[in-house]
């Protein structure tokens, strides 16, 4: 008898299973593995993998270190895509070798926008009112 999977337990293994795949691409780019000038040239940082329901496709969100040269790292991310779809097949078992795409990280640049938004003097004068009651 086959036992069905929960939305729950299906959604715990799409997060096992990329951070599994972040572990082994961090690893990777960490060792230099990768024979790529630029990858070797960058301290790069894979902060999130986020797999399809199916386990087929991965999206790699990465951070080139203080976001320098990110088109320039990108690109060679994607230049090397076989490379690392391979590793990844070999070290993280799955029925099927996920397509992996990457990605920028935008989501520092979002979180110090906010940040940067909230301390600038408009909205401070908002929040003071709203905290004295004024209308």
């Amino acid at each position: 008898m086959r036992k069905t999977e929960t939305a729950e337990g299906r959604s715990v293994r799409l997060l096992r299973v990329g951070e599994q795949v972040r572990h082994v691409l961090s690893d990777l780019l960490l060792r230099g593995e990768v024979h790529d000038e630029t990858l070797q040239s960058h301290l790069v940082s894979v902060t999130e993998v986020r797999m399809s329901p199916d386990l087929r496709h991965a999206t790699v969100f990465v951070k080139p270190l203080l976001g320098q040269d990110e088109e320039v790292v990108l690109k060679a991310l994607r230049t090397n895509t076989a490379f690392f779809q391979r590793e990844v097949a070999h070290r993280v078992r799955t029925k099927y070798a996920a397509k992996l795409r990457f990605r920028l990280d935008e989501s520092f640049d979002e979180g110090s926008h906010i940040e940067q938004l909230l301390r600038s003097d408009h909205v401070a004068q908002d929040l003071a009112r709203d905290e004295r009651g004024d209308d």
